[in-house]
């Protein structure tokens, strides 16, 4: 009695179907919109490409080109949840494949990945937790200028940047962010397991590395580009499918954001730039 694998040997390989890799694009700073844009690199905008890429005929794969700063530990945590349920769902793996940086945030989309691969020249890691601002004490006083804030609740208006920075504001800060890298040292430690090297001291101080180095720390498993890997895996017919978020008609057309809230897309647009800077880039 013949196999279906024996019969699907005698169609000829014109007429076969390709295997397919679903390839979503995860780049930008996360959880803030993209400078004249106004698209976000969130669970909400993300969550439509990522089901229609599982969702492919003949999915072998899907890939993550990846090239992000960072951002959001909350966003970076939603996204990479919903990757991890899909590939569960739809029993596909996940493959990373990092560009110029995947570090903080961006690492942590990163580990969604069953396996993650970087050019030698990528910027790995960061997996730590910062927050930055600006101090305006004197500011108003010089300006002649009296700054009126009330509240219901002691620590409503901590870290308020035009009054002197007190201790205890200081210290609870830093117990949030704590809490915030305990949660991503967990997520690494998970995605993971067996495979990273090294005094987890090191790993988990928020420092970067190259791909090499990153791989001989275990934080990736391959230095390699996303079409050469994925045509040596499932060969050269393999089917690349670029999977991204729809926009509507009129972006479309101009490639704009909507007129309104540009002042908050200014604001992210300086937040983008020093996240990027941070890494040289």
């Amino acid at each position: 009695m013949p196999t279906i694998a024996s019969l699907a040997r005698l169609v000829p390989s014109r007429w076969r179907p390709r295997p397919t890799v679903g390839i979503v694009r995860l780049s930008g700073a996360i959880g803030m919109p993209l400078p004249l844009r106004g698209d976000s690199l969130s669970i909400a905008s993300l969550a439509g490409a990522l089901d229609r890429a599982f969702a492919l005929k003949n999915l072998r794969a899907v890939a993550l080109a990846i090239n992000s700063p960072g951002g959001s530990a909350v966003q970076s945590a939603l996204i990479a949840r919903r990757i991890r349920a899909l590939a569960v769902e739809k029993k596909v793996p996940v493959l990373a494949f990092v560009e110029d940086v995947a570090a903080s945030g961006g690492y942590w989309l990163a580990t969604a990945a069953d396996e993650i691969y970087a050019d030698e020249c990528s910027i790995v890691g960061s997996i730590g937790v910062i927050a930055a601002g600006f101090g305006f004490p004197e500011l108003l006083q010089r300006l002649g200028i009296e700054r009126r804030v009330h509240t219901a609740g002691p620590r409503k208006a901590m870290l308020d940047p035009f009054r002197q920075e007190r201790p205890e504001d200081v210290a609870r800060l830093m117990e949030l962010q704590q809490e915030i890298h305990e949660g991503f040292k967990a997520q690494v430690r998970e995605r993971r397991a067996g495979r990273l090297k090294g005094d987890e001291a090191e790993l988990f101080s928020g420092d970067i590395w190259t791909g090499r180095p990153a791989l001989a720390r275990g934080l990736i498993d391959g230095i390699g580009d996303l079409r050469s890997i994925l045509r040596g895996r499932y060969g050269d017919k393999v089917k690349l499918v670029p999977v991204g978020t729809p926009r509507g008609w009129l972006r479309r057309r101009l490639g704009l954001a909507r007129p309104e809230g540009w002042a908050e897309q200014l604001a992210a647009a300086l937040e983008e730039r020093a996240l990027w800077g941070r890494y040289g880039l």
